[in-house]
Order: C-alpha cells, then sequence, then structure tokens
C-alpha cells in the first residue's frame, strides 16, 4: 500500500495503547508507462476484498506516538491525507525510495545494508506478518490482519514457523499439566467424622457430604 493512501480519517490513535489503522483502498507504484489512466499509483480495491470493503489492522503503541507526533507538527492534507508534498501533492516513489535508503544506511552495518535486509519498504509487510506468527498470533488471526487467506498465509510464511515443534509441545505438557492439576484440586481426600446422632459421614474439605451412615446402619454393619 502507499503510505500516501494513510489519512487521518482511518486512523484510531489514542493517547496511550495500541491503535488501529483501517485500510480501504491500495495504490502501488507500477510506473505510468504500465497503467491506462497514465499516473504512477493508480487506487484499486485491496485484494480478496469486494469494492468498498476495508481491512483493520493493529497499530503498535510506538507507531501511534509517531503518528501522534507527525499530525501534531504538520497536520494532514485537505482530504485527510497524512503524507505529502509541499504543495499537496502525492509523495513520488523516488522519494520515500531514497529515504528509505538513507534510513536503512543510518541504522545497518555496512553487509547488512548491502544484503537483502528490509531492501524495500515492502519488506516491513513480511517482517510484521513473521513477527505476529513467531509471537504466537493464530493463523486465522494474522491471516485478517495481512489480508490473506490462511491457505495463502500458511504456504508463503510456512518457513518462519518452522522449528517451533519443541516450544508447542512445552504449550501442550503445560496445558495436560495445568488440567492434571485441576483435576487434582478438585478431588481431595476422603476425610471421616462422627455425626451428632452417632453415626459416621465421609466428606472433602472443606465440607463436602460425599456419603453419610447412621448409627443404625453402623450396628447393622453397614451397606
Amino acid at each position: 500500500m502507499n503510505n500516501g493512501l494513510l489519512r487521518r480519517q482511518d486512523c484510531l490513535l489514542p493517547e496511550t495503547g495500541w491503535g488501529r489503522l483501517c485500510f480501504a483502498e491500495s495504490s502501488p507504484y507500477v510506473g505510468s508507462a504500465w497503467t491506462d489512466s497514465g499516473d504512477d499509483s493508480p487506487r484499486k480495491t485491496l485484494k480478496h476484498r469486494a469494492k468498498h470493503e476495508s481491512r483493520s489492522v493493529p497499530a503498535h503503541p510506538e507507531l501511534v506516538a509517531c503518528l501522534r507526533t507527525h499530525l501534531a507538527q504538520f497536520g494532514a492534507a485537505p482530504d485527510g491525507r497524512l503524507f505529502v508534498r509541499a504543495d499537496g501533492q502525492t509523495i513520488r516513489y523516488a522519494t520515500f525510495a531514497d529515504l528509505w535508503s538513507k534510513a536503512r544506511k543510518a541504522v545497518l552495518a555496512p553487509d547488512e545494508f548491502d544484503s537483502p535486509l528490509g531492501k524495500r519498504p515492502y519488506d516491513l509487510r513480511h517482517a510484521a506478518v513473521s513477527t505476529w506468527l513467531n509471537a504466537g498470533v493464530s493463523a486465522p488471526q494474522v491471516a485478517e490482519w495481512a489480508g490473506h487467506s490462511v491457505d495463502v498465509l500458511l504456504s508463503v510464511y510456512a518457513k518462519c514457523i518452522d522449528g517451533q515443534e519443541e516450544r508447542d509441545l512445552r504449550r501442550v505438557e503445560e496445558a495436560l499439566a495445568s488440567g492434571s492439576n485441576n483435576g487434582a484440586a478438585q478431588e481431595e481426600p476422603l476425610l471421616c467424622r462422627r455425626t451428632e446422632d452417632g453415626g459416621i459421614e465421609f466428606y472433602r474439605p472443606p465440607n463436602i457430604v460425599v456419603y453419610r451412615m447412621s448409627r443404625e446402619e453402623l450396628e447393622a454393619g453397614g451397606r
């Protein structure tokens, strides 16, 4: 998605905590020579979505803070767009590609800068999806956030969730142990005490009577 499409009215940006971003269109850069309209980034509906259907994704608190700061300092375009040129027009792909390259050079080691690591802004999408999956977010939820079907998600990102069998087995073991402990807690040992009429009763703490025998039953030898 072209960052020029992000609008103030599509953002839920609370003062603290997680926010939400709502996407209703995409605007991939393809070059004017390849479009019927001559636009570099024609607007189109989201993949696998009906016209006018949107997709909502969570915004990390740090991103929320950055967007709030940006709006406070620069405001938004009349139509609500957050990122525009000084003349109000859409930022060209070459501009933010150059800024992205400078940002990578500033934070990455030389060998990392020369590698494919985060080569394109679009790579952040793959990083986000991989992070969600590795954090244990369910595949259906990640697919909803990313705009994929679950089948496509698992086929594309299968490698990033490989090697987690040990963690998953540990979770199963912990769940079974928890269930076993809960069962043990409910099955306290039976205790016995004398009743006022001379009989006895069996109970579980704190005071759950399971079975009672009267004095007559005891004298008769019980059941």
